[in-house]
């Protein structure tokens, strides 16, 4: 186990990340594991520290609760009294009684000091409450925002423009990427800063588009195919990113922000055109293709034909079941899968009871793809992250997006 040291310093962050990307396949039990452990804790708490989430407000506290639950205006009508009542609350026009909060922390589990602080009517303060919640700072070292002194004070138009940039008017740009039943999104987002990321993701699509335009239901599974035989080549990822430019597709690669947890999402613009982005949080080869594969297959399947609704993923998520309440990621999985390696030719594969390098290396040959792809899949089926680990090229993607 390497050193660690305490993490005190946006290079120690960076530093820590890295390393955790070194570690993410290490085998339970193993002093690589310990160290990735402790990395984890360290960052986490650097990042509590440094990009804080705000506190969420009495109202969004109860909507979140609801929507995790599950409840409806119906379910609360106990806890206020009248349907009248219930509707008041939830829409910011009444306020909570010292009665409600308690209520509402004894049966549903929201925190008191939530409940209890003081309560914002007026629509346009509760606005700039919301508009500070998103991590300006970030933003404007990435260049993303203008920095300047009290950014927080310039929030509303700081962030008024990027949307602007997006192409998507307002209201169908606020709130869109916070609700979790069209995304494999991880709990612990922040969705102020999956909002964020997703509106630059869509404005550097807008600066940045395909002169081709796109055709609705180019997305197909042969066209996923021809995709994946790209990844054949060296340049394979730049090859790509070509291949859907000529398709009127833009692909934009951009590095999460803090607190998002996500490697990569289907979108779309104002005017139908779907973007595809990837984080490239885990810079291999294998994890590239996959990434890559899941969101177009959303493309080809899912998404509709305008507004700039979409599908945001942390695909490590992939086989914990927090995905099993939304069919359509199992089915983007399936497309991908099928796209990168054949299921008929798969199941009779050699590979998969032997893989030995010659194995990969001959199967690779056969369908046209890179190796790391194989190897990739006989490590996710076995559950054995150090099998083949040559294989999957590790810093090997980002180098192709500087």
């Amino acid at each position: 186990m390497s050193s660690i040291k305490p993490i005190r310093s946006e290079q120690d962050h960076a530093a820590a990340l890295a390393r955790i990307e070194l570690l993410m396949d290490a085998e339970p039990g193993t002093s690589e594991a310990t160290e990735l452990d402790v990395l984890a804790d360290l960052v986490e708490h650097y990042e509590k520290k440094h990009f804080p989430i705000p506190r969420p407000t009495p109202l969004e506290a109860i909507r979140f609760r609801m929507e995790q639950a599950g409840l409806t205006p119906r379910d609360l009508i106990p806890i206020f009294g009248s349907r009248a009542k219930v509707s008041e609350v939830l829409s910011g026009k009444r306020q909570l009684t010292l009665s409600a909060a308690r209520a509402l922390h004894e049966h549903f589990g929201i925190p008191a000091d939530v409940l209890l602080q003081p309560q914002v009517n007026d629509e346009q303060s509760q606005t700039q409450v919301e508009y500070k919640r998103y991590p300006l700072k970030e933003m404007a070292k990435r260049g993303w925002v203008r920095d300047m002194p009290r950014i927080e004070e310039h929030a509303q138009e700081l962030i008024n423009e990027l949307i602007s940039r997006t192409g998507c008017d307002r209201a169908a740009a606020i709130g869109l990427y916070r609700k979790n039943d069209h995304a494999r999104a991880n709990a612990k987002t922040d969705p102020h800063a999956l909002e964020a990321w997703c509106w630059q993701v869509l404005a550097t699509a807008n600066a940045n588009l395909p002169r081709a335009a796109y055709a609705p239901g180019t997305v197909t599974p042969q066209f996923l195919r021809e995709l994946a035989q790209l990844s054949w080549s060296n340049e394979g990822p730049k090859l790509a990113k070509e291949f859907l430019s000529q398709h009127g597709i833009p692909l934009v690669v951009l590095t999460h922000l803090p607190r998002t947890h996500l490697d990569g999402a289907a979108l779309r613009l104002a005017d139908g055109r779907p973007v595809v982005a990837l984080t490239l949080r885990y810079d291999r080869i294998d994890y590239f293709w996959f990434s890559l594969l899941h969101e177009m297959a959303h493309v080809g399947l899912h998404l509709g034909s305008t507004g700039c609704a979409g599908f945001v993923d942390d695909l490590s998520l992939r086989d914990t079941g927090s995905a099993e309440s939304d069919p359509r990621e199992a089915e983007a999985d399936e497309w991908a899968e099928e796209a990168l390696i054949p299921r008929d030719i798969w199941t009779t594969s050699l590979v998969r009871e032997a893989p030995t390098p010659a194995a990969v290396e001959e199967l690779a040959r056969t369908l046209r793809i890179h190796p790391a792809i194989i190897a990739g899949r006989v490590r996710h089926e076995q559950r054995n992250y150090k099998l083949l680990s040559h294989y999957v090229g590790m810093n090997e993607v980002r180098r192709h997006f500087q």
